[in-house]
């Protein structure tokens, strides 16, 4: 763990501990609460602590403008806590209803999502190639990849290119992402591709027949009442949306539109970037995947679909979404079970079943510039900080002899 994240770490620790020891005089207690019920902190106020001071740290070291964590199990929510407002000097204070560019997590709450589903209706299959649905994605190798391999990063193309440097057009750079070469034989090296995720977006529309946007809402947002998350925001959302990065080339500040300049240019919709989304809602998918796939009597994925697509495949991978390491985004105390993702505009989720858990982490830290890496200790020190106080909360109200 970097010193910024102990250093961050240790202080929600501390205060989750003192807390637990000495909570304040109504924690915990109601008017009929004795004095030794008093005395024992719910696990609720020990990890509102938490976030309390790994935030409040947060917006002292000037990591982002505002942000918001929320922490919860299946059963709903334990904790959220806010700060800051939508932009620097702004007037906007966050909320668990402000709007987020989710940048990467895009990947995982959209087109993973996606083929979840249409893995599970046998409508794609994982070792089938890619080519099977996309018979235009040609060249060398090529035959060779896998939707499998496009899942686990791990099919041979680079990371991405900047194609909005050579072209604007939409058409135009979707046909270079189409044209790019293998970097690497299939299954070789594990390479984070952006342009790996684009081809699963159009696996997505050509299987199913709907445009990406059109059915990550249909069946996916729309089921589980996540009503204000999709691409493309309507104007009137606007005021409740924190905005990115100062960029020159579209005018000022990026308000309202997807941060990433290769999912802009693609039209604002693309597999690797664009949905925006608020805690609430994605509250609301992390509880969806703590119940087996379901919420409020409603099924998007079959426990099983859910297994086999967190399961780690090679080394911090598991099918679309990303694994504990010790040294990544889930800091070091999730089960083997976890996983999770992060977004390059500041956010991160992260799902636990064995503990019935998941924290998930909002802001806009590259506004106004993406030269600002500070995001990197906070987002392990949340994780590591709300399991800690988990761990001192438990033991405080454990009986004693």
């Amino acid at each position: 763990m970097r010193p910024a994240s102990r250093r961050i770490l240790a202080a929600a620790v501390l205060t989750a501990a003192c807390t637990a020891q000495n909570p304040p005089p109504d924690a915990g207690a109601g008017p009929e609460a004795t004095t030794a019920t008093a005395a024992v902190p719910t696990v609720a106020s020990v990890i509102g602590d938490t976030l309390r001071q790994v935030m409040a740290r947060a917006q002292a070291d000037s990591v982002f403008p505002g942000g918001i964590a929320v922490v919860g199990r299946a059963d709903g929510i334990l904790a959220v806590h806010a700060v800051g407002t939508t932009d620097w000097g702004g007037s906007v204070p966050v909320d668990d209803r402000t709007l987020w560019d989710i940048a990467s997590l895009t990947k995982v709450a959209g087109m993973t999502s996606a083929m979840m589903q249409l893995v599970e209706a046998g409508r794609v299959q994982l070792e089938l190639p890619v080519q099977r649905y996309l018979p235009e994605w040609k060249g060398p190798n090529k035959d060779k990849v896998t939707v499998r391999h496009l899942l686990t990063h791990t099919s041979g193309l680079p990371a991405f290119r900047p194609y909005d440097q050579i072209t604007t057009r939409a058409d135009s750079i979707a046909a270079l992402i189409m044209a790019e070469p293998l970097t690497w034989a299939p299954g070789d090296t594990m390479v984070y591709s952006d342009l790996g995720a684009f081809l699963l977006g159009r696996i997505v529309e050509r299987v199913s027949g709907e445009s990406l946007d059109q059915y990550v809402v249909r069946h996916v947002f729309a089921p589980l009442g996540m009503t204000e998350t999709r691409y493309n925001p309507p104007a009137e959302w606007k005021a409740r949306i924190a905005p990115t990065e100062i960029d020159s080339l579209r005018g000022g500040k990026v308000h309202g539109v997807v941060h990433d300049e290769r999912a802009y240019y693609l039209g604002g919709v693309s597999a690797h970037a664009g949905i925006f989304s608020s805690a609430h809602d994605l509250a609301r998918l992390a509880r969806a995947y703590l119940n087996d796939g379901a919420l409020d009597s409603v099924r998007v994925f079959s426990p099983a679909t859910i297994a086999t697509f967190t399961a780690r495949q090679r080394g911090s991978r598991a099918l679309g979404w990303e694994k504990p390491t010790g040294r990544n985004s889930a800091g070091t105390r999730l089960s083997e079970r976890a996983f999770g993702h992060t977004g390059f505009t500041g956010t991160s989720i992260w799902i636990d079943p064995a503990r019935d858990l998941f924290v998930i982490l909002l802001s806009n830290r590259v506004n106004p510039t993406r030269r600002n890496p500070r995001i990197v200790p906070v987002r392990t020190a949340l994780i590591d900080g709300v399991v800690a106080a988990i761990e001192a909360s438990s033991t405080s109200s454990a009986p004693r002899p």
